[in-house]
């Protein structure tokens, strides 16, 4: 009897040609869309057109297909995160709280009601045995540019048995879509979602005027010394290494470096106070091991399109302490670091 897997789905040619290589490698595969949200929103990864094409792929391939309805979760988990984060001056990415409660949390929870072996998804990044941890890791994918190894460091570490990433060996996206061509799928040209899935137009600014508390309140924008430069109209308009829009005159140019919530300030300053050497991460989650005993050497990411950098972590209670090598710019807090040792995710954290 063949294993059975449940495959997210979005409707998009990543998870479409997941769904032929696992039937190709002689699992039984289930698609599964997940609705998260009202409305329809272009180029969103779950809106109605997408959950057709995803049914389409399944019907075209012979599989079952469901969609399911996790709004409330999605409201809970990522939306409301969202807005707190704005509300207390962080930069938060939704797609990391996506993967941890909603693809690997209540898409795991239906995998199991389903008696499935397995879920995956179209994530670029491996999962494979290692020798040297006696288990299953986490790994970059070989697709270095499409790499998203990143957004998944919090799947809980005991679905590193129970999940199957299919396009993790391949080198580019190029080759998906010659697989999706081949196989004379519906979605092989289809454009990549982008942005955040649900913000119609990008707009988060006016995304959370219009759903939540969150109003335009004029405050100062001012210098580490607290001299008055200009003036803002929300702290939620702003994150840290902003340049442009300011509307501040200055001899050198000016950055955001800070927040006062208290006094509803905006901090600028030189390009050069935007560098760090050290910050705590908090919300750990590892996938090597349970906790940080001692002080270990890493490459830190702390966005998902930046570079990694070396750096040592240092437990500090419940948080880990973060040393660079060398000062790195920007360090935003509620941005995820995700610590890698060569191509393996040990863990990571939020930024506080």
């Amino acid at each position: 009897m063949n294993k059975k897997v449940l495959l997210g789905m979005s409707g998009g040619v990543d998870s479409s040609v997941s769904a032929i290589l696992l039937k190709e490698q002689g699992y039984d595969v289930i698609g599964i869309t997940m609705k998260l949200f009202e409305g329809e929103v272009e180029g969103s990864c779950c809106n109605i057109s997408s959950t057709m094409d995803a049914k389409r792929v399944c019907d075209y391939l012979g599989i079952p297909h469901y969609t399911l309805n996790f709004k409330e979760e999605f409201q809970k988990y990522v939306i409301d995160d969202f807005i707190k984060c704005y509300a207390n001056c962080k930069t938060p990415n939704p797609c990391i709280e996506c993967n941890k409660y909603l693809k690997f949390g209540a898409m795991y929870e239906m995998a199991k009601k389903l008696e499935c072996d397995y879920i995956a998804t179209g994530h670029y990044a491996k999962i494979e045995y290692s020798e040297k941890y006696n288990q299953n890791v986490l790994k970059k994918a070989n697709a270095v540019a499409k790499d998203q190894s990143y957004v998944l460091y919090n799947l809980p570490r005991e679905l590193l048995d129970k999940l199957k990433l299919p396009l993790g060996n391949f080198t580019s996206k190029s080759e998906i879509r010659e697989i999706a061509r081949n196989h004379n799928l519906p979605v092989a040209s289809k454009p990549d979602s982008e942005d955040i899935c649900f913000i119609p137009d990008g707009n988060y600014k006016k995304f959370l005027e219009n759903n939540s508390d969150i109003k335009s309140v004029e405050g100062n924008i001012v210098n580490k010394e607290g001299k008055i430069l200009g003036t803002h109209t929300g702290l939620y308009k702003y994150t840290i290494g902003q340049r442009k829009g300011l509307g501040i005159s200055n001899k050198t140019s000016l950055y955001v470096i800070g927040f006062n919530k208290e006094k509803n300030e905006v901090i600028v300053g030189e390009e050069k106070e935007l560098y760090k050497k050290e910050f705590i991460v908090e919300d750990l989650n590892w996938l090597l091991f349970d906790k940080l005993e001692k002080e270990l050497d890493v490459n830190v990411k702390t966005r998902y399109s930046s570079k990694e950098y070396r750096a040592k972590i240092i437990p500090n209670g419940n948080n880990v302490n973060v040393i660079y090598e060398e000062p790195q710019k920007s360090i935003t807090s509620g941005q995820s670091a995700v610590f890698y040792i060569d191509d393996i995710v040990i863990g990571g954290g939020k930024i506080k």
